[in-house]
């Protein structure tokens, strides 16, 4: 196959939505038409003991809910999909922020009974900014929930998305009989008792035919008639281009659990979902034709495999080809790598890969080479635009619960910092640590995988700090900034790559320390020029 082809049939992209709506369901039964798992287990029922395959972290599968971005990937109908399923949880938003950075399309989904969610409004909002195309799918249908006209006009205003239908659901809740896919125009009925195989379908080209009563009943059928005849006129035909642009999102209907609905959306997905985009980088638009390798590291994770100690890199490759034990330039440490093992994903089973092409997400092991947001070339000197770091919100200090392993808790604190789970302040007086998260759920998966990873104990004393601030004197030397770090020693510590942090107790000292120090500038993101 050609390099071009072989882009052409790649697709790589992510889910979002709000907790609970059912990213991970999903995820697992479009790995089912995939063919790469038999049997899905859903995140709720515990009777089943096959856990959901992208939630492999100890604590997602205790939790039911996803706490890391995991990629996946599979073939159909000769196309490549790589999926990055990310958590919902807003205590681990920023995970899903960076995820949002890898992707070139992205499905959404909605919860017909709850509708849009806050944590949906924010990460569509980062899509609509970066303009990428939005799928939206509507989960649940087999439960009651809102009308979904209402629905749609819920999206449209909340999300400011322009939708189209391209199936409509036929009753819902306890009346759900299936789903008229107007995308390929045909019927697929919903049995609702045998969970795990793959629905049928009948071909319906024309909805009067009397044989539609039969199947459904006269009401539906009427019902159905009508409501098909509304979309017609209400909504806009589907067109291609204006999806690809970020300005139309089509809308689909299903039940994951059930998995109903799912191959409409794969089907319709497979046919219009963008193949890899160019990115631009901070010097220029690298388009991913080009025969040069260019790619970034979106997310680092430490121990994928309990038993060995690992860390891999994931990275996303915009352009050229990646192979192999060829070496690579690592732009911000300024020197060459070689790889001798990159890893394609499937949940937690990794493969060496040989080969690899613009869209795919490679796992590289890294012995602490990378940082979230690197670049790595074949010698130009550019870097990735748009990789968020960002100021924690929440506060502690942690402390050793085990004097015997301190080593262990130093080693295990480093790596999960790394994987950006979180940020380590050192103050500068005592040099106690402190954790800075954006929610407080981190902590409790930083103290679990302490524990199960690293042997280590630690418990957490509150410190309150209501933001970071990097701190950047125009001038080091002047009396200025001598008197600023005498007056506010207290408050005063390193992060992680040794630059100067204020941890400020509240917005009105921020105001107060920028008015009397006017030659210290504070920034909110450790990113700063």
């Amino acid at each position: 196959m050609s390099f071009l082809k072989e882009i052409q049939r790649r697709r790589t992209f992510g889910i979002i939505s709000h907790p609970d709506a059912g990213k991970t369901t999903l995820t697992e039964k479009l790995l089912l038409f995939g063919g790469a798992i038999q049997e899905a287990g859903a995140v709720k029922n515990n009777k089943i003991k096959k856990g959901a395959t992208s939630d492999f972290m100890e604590i997602e599968r205790q939790r039911g809910i996803s706490v890391s971005t995991s990629v996946l990937a599979f073939n159909y109908k000769e196309k490549k999909i790589n999926i990055l399923d990310t958590p919902g949880h807003k205590d681990f938003a920023e995970d899903t922020f960076r995820t949002l950075t890898a992707v070139d399309s992205v499905i959404v989904v909605i919860d017909v009974a709850k509708g849009v969610e806050e944590q949906t409004e924010k990460l569509v909002a980062v899509c609509r900014l970066r303009k990428i195309p939005i799928i939206v799918f509507i989960n649940k249908m087999d439960r009651e929930g809102k009308d979904a006209f209402d629905l749609m006009d819920e999206v449209e205003q909340k999300l400011g998305l322009t939708v189209t239908p391209l199936s409509f659901p036929i009753g819902m809740g306890y009346d759900f009989q299936g789903i008229y896919n107007l995308w390929e125009q045909n019927i697929n009925l919903f049995s609702g008792d045998n969970r795990k195989n793959i629905e049928e379908t009948i071909a319906f080209s024309d909805v009067q035919n009397p044989e539609l009563e039969k199947i459904i009943g006269q009401k539906p059928a009427d019902t159905l008639r009508e409501e098909l005849e509304l979309i017609d006129e209400v909504y806009p035909k589907f067109d291609r281009q204006d999806y690809l642009d970020g300005k139309l999102q089509p809308v689909f209907f299903g039940s994951a659990l059930n998995n109903f609905g799912v191959r409409e959306l794969l089907d319709c997905f497979v046919e219009i979902a963008p193949s890899p985009r160019p990115k631009e980088s901070e010097t220029r638009l690298v388009d991913p034709k080009e025969e040069k390798m260019t790619g970034f590291v979106f997310k680092i994770h430490a121990n994928m495999d309990p038993k060995h100690r690992d860390r891999l890199a994931f990275i996303k490759i915009v352009s050229g080809t990646f192979e192999r034990n060829k070496p690579y330039y690592h732009v911000r440490q300024k020197k060459n790598l070689k790889f001798s093992s990159p890893n394609a994903f499937f949940a937690e089973k990794k493969e060496i890969v040989d080969i690899s092409y613009p869209g795919d997400i490679v796992g590289l092991h890294d012995t602490g080479n990378f940082k979230i947001g690197d670049t790595l070339t074949e010698g130009e000197i550019m870097s990735f635009k748009g990789i968020p770091s960002f100021s924690p919100e929440h506060f502690r200090y942690i402390n050793n619960a085990d004097p015997m392993k301190a080593k262990q808790l130093d080693k295990g604190i480093d790596q999960l910092m790394d994987e950006g789970v979180a940020q380590l302040f050192t103050l500068e007086m005592n040099n106690r640590k402190i954790i800075g998260t954006v929610g407080a759920l981190q902590y409790e998966v930083i103290q679990y995988r302490l524990e199960h990873e690293y042997g280590a104990k630690c418990t957490y004393e509150n410190f309150p700090v209501h933001k970071a601030c990097w701190v950047k004197p125009d001038d080091a030397k002047n009396d200025e900034f001598k008197e600023f770090k005498r007056i506010k020693q207290k408050f005063l510590a390193k992060d992680k790559y040794g630059q100067l942090v204020f941890l400020a107790d509240s917005d009105f000292t921020i105001k107060m320390t920028q008015n009397k120090y006017p030659s210290v500038k504070l920034f909110f993101t450790s990113e700063f020029e």
